[in-house]
């Protein structure tokens, strides 16, 4: 669950295990020349995001002057870049990471992987419920620190591997 103070005055949060802030996916022909998403903020540029989202929030408020186009689904919107219709797309990290995975290799598009917004996800639990919250944080510490993590990372968001189990 994405953490937030309206929500934390209701439940407590572990420690976040994951921060899924907004990536950018962006269209080759603009590397050096896009560096940020502050570099986007120009109306000759065309920004993407999905409809209804925290990557379309992003994109309205920090790339205000950008022109702005939404698509229903996040492939739509990526695929808008990789095909050459835009230049660039706003959303999530992990779909950006496992997006590059899937289409990165054709050359055409590149990635600004280190997020500009703060979205942390972390377990929510039950207000008064301090040893549960320990136990997650001494669980998240462990499997940061001996390489699990990565692990678990790796093969959900930097491989598409799994998609073949799944389909």
């Amino acid at each position: 669950m994405t953490v937030t103070q309206e929500r934390n005055l209701k439940i407590s949060f572990a420690d976040p295990y994951i921060v899924i802030g907004q990536a950018i996916i962006v269209n080759s022909d603009l590397k050096g020349e896009i560096n940020s998403y502050k570099d986007l903020n120009d109306p000759k540029y065309t920004v993407i995001s999905k409809l209804g989202t925290t990557g379309e929030q992003a994109a309205m408020s920090m790339i205000p002057k950008a022109t702005y186009k939404a698509f229903e689904t996040e492939s739509e919107g990526a695929m808008e870049v990789l095909n050459g219709n835009a230049d660039a797309f706003v959303y999530d990290l992990p779909f950006a990471e496992l997006f590059m995975t899937q289409r990165g290799g054709s050359g055409s598009i590149f990635i600004l992987n280190k997020p500009f917004t703060y979205e942390p996800l972390a377990w929510a639990v039950n207000k008064g419920d301090p040893d549960l919250l320990n136990w997650l944080n001494n669980f998240m510490a462990q499997i940061k620190n001996d390489g699990t993590y990565d692990a678990i990372y790796d093969k959900w968001i930097r491989s598409d591997a799994w998609l073949k189990e799944v389909e």
